[in-house]
């Protein structure tokens, strides 16, 4: 016997007072829904709300707002800007019904990117809880997303990364030696991003000179973004900086945005300020985004919805402002969020799934702090299985340890060792640089160990003499 929200297992019934209830108790389990108090309560409560769930007519989403319309500008967003006419097409789909869909040969590349606009976050949120890793994986790699502003990120075949040359003072030196290094590895083409020790105007202008001055001199095709607040680099942008993108973290409900010190008029404001600068040479995707499962109920503003839910609701914000790149930064808000390596994985796989199918140019900060029950090897694990799953780009730092920040992450050698190991390449215009400045051999590698091409053998002569070491 099934009823909306009530399910009968032989002699005992199960109510879900709420569609919201339903999607928490469906989520595979996780610390912070725990904490939370949505989780379910059993194994055999997880599989029935997932029973229910899978009954849900997609319509419903559109019918029930898990947070009322006039109490939240995101869900405003994703009601008044779902598109009926492209949702049309899979209206009389119940969630499991799309996910038998999504993972048929009809759900092509194509027809996935004609649907973007009829899918709102809950419905994508949604069929992840009733999917496997690797149905995750299947359907991510069918969705491609691209995005450009030096070069073009997100082309099948490709991997970009992010060059993030932090460090714990913002010394000038020590970020060029960074760069430096990365490069040499092939890193870079998605953004040369910092993240700023102090968050201030007098800095961040400091930073943006600095990275805009490495790009030109060296005519790197290339971005960079200084991850300050977005009021900061508006007022950097009114300071005649070098600004190519703009950063931003957000959330998946009004009150998480105004904990980051942020509406969406502000994004809007600073969306049109980055255009303004014509800063682009193949694209003028200009916006940065990242999130992470948690980042809603840390700030208390969760509205008793579960963490992945929120987190995909995030993606209708940024799917609003056209971004180059969103990122996952999915184990870095800590072990009271994402337990263990397992919950990391899943949930990692879960954001990029939900934000391909958005229509999202994903990447993911493959990380985890050190105080989570996690290590190196379930990073490699989820590392790999992003790759497979058609990931966008990653983050590249010295050794995989952030010193700034202070967490675990994927290294300059682990987006070597993806590309070589799945066959994938850099962004087009970047490899084209890396090949005509001899960094690359060949499109999967580096050159050998000591074979420091010319254009870097001065600025790297200069850098040993700053540190005195030659």
């Amino acid at each position: 016997m099934l009823a909306k929200y009530r399910y009968v297992l032989g002699d005992r019934t199960y109510r879900f007072v709420n569609l919201a209830q339903v999607m928490a108790k469906a989520s595979p389990a996780r610390a912070g829904d725990r904490l939370a108090g949505v989780i379910a309560d059993s194994a055999e409560e997880r599989a029935v709300a997932q029973h229910v769930l899978a009954d849900v007519p997609l319509q419903t989403f559109l019918d029930e707002a898990l947070i009322p319309y006039e109490a939240d500008e995101v869900t405003r967003l994703i009601l008044d800007d779902h598109d009926a006419a492209a949702f049309a097409p899979i209206r009389h789909l119940t969630v499991g019904g799309l996910r038998n869909w999504l993972l048929g040969d009809e759900a092509t590349p194509a027809r996935l990117a004609a649907l973007r606009p009829g899918l709102t976050p809950e419905m994508v949120a949604a069929v992840s809880k009733l999917m496997r890793n690797q149905d995750l994986i299947l359907v991510a790699r069918k969705c491609r997303v691209t995005s450009a502003f030096r070069n073009t990120l997100g082309l099948p075949g490709r991997l970009a990364t992010r060059l993030q040359p932090n460090h714990p003072t913002d010394e000038a030196t020590g970020i060029a030696a960074s760069v430096l290094d990365g490069l040499l590895y092939g890193n870079g083409d998605a953004v040369i991003g910092i993240n700023p020790a102090t968050d201030n105007l007098a800095q961040t202008l400091h930073l943006l000179q600095l990275l805009d001055e490495i790009i030109q001199r060296y005519e790197i095709p290339t971005q960079s973004c200084v991850l300050a607040h977005v009021s900061t680099t508006v007022e950097a942008i009114a300071k005649g900086a070098p600004v190519d993108l703009v950063f931003q973290s957000i959330g998946g409900t009004e009150a998480t945005n105004r904990s980051f010190g942020v509406t969406l008029a502000d994004l809007a404001e600073a969306r049109e300020a980055a255009l303004g600068l014509r800063r682009g040479s193949v694209g003028d995707n200009v916006m940065y985004f990242e999130t992470g499962q948690g980042s809603s109920l840390s700030a208390d503003a969760h509205h008793g919805l579960d963490q992945q839910t929120c987190e995909a609701r995030a993606y209708a914000v940024a799917r609003k402002f056209e971004p180059l790149l969103v990122n996952t930064v999915v184990g870095f808000i800590g072990p009271e969020y994402l337990f263990d390596g397992r919950e990391i994985i899943r949930a990692g796989l879960e954001d990029h799934f939900c934000g391909k199918l958005l229509g999202l140019p994903m990447g993911c900060d493959v990380c985890y702090t050190n105080h989570a029950e996690a290590d190196q090897n379930d990073m490699d694990n989820l590392l790999t299985l992003l790759g497979v799953a058609g990931c966008n780009y990653i983050m590249g730092i010295p050794g995989s340890d952030d010193v700034m920040l202070n967490y675990q992450t994927t290294s300059f050698h682990d987006a070597l060792y993806l590309r070589r190991t799945l066959g994938l390449r850099p962004a087009p215009e970047f490899e084209q640089w890396l090949a005509r400045l001899q960094i690359f051999e060949d499109v999967q590698g580096p050159r050998l160990p000591g074979a420091v091409p010319a254009a870097f053998a001065r600025p790297l002569a200069r850098l040993h003499e700053s540190r005195g070491d030659g």
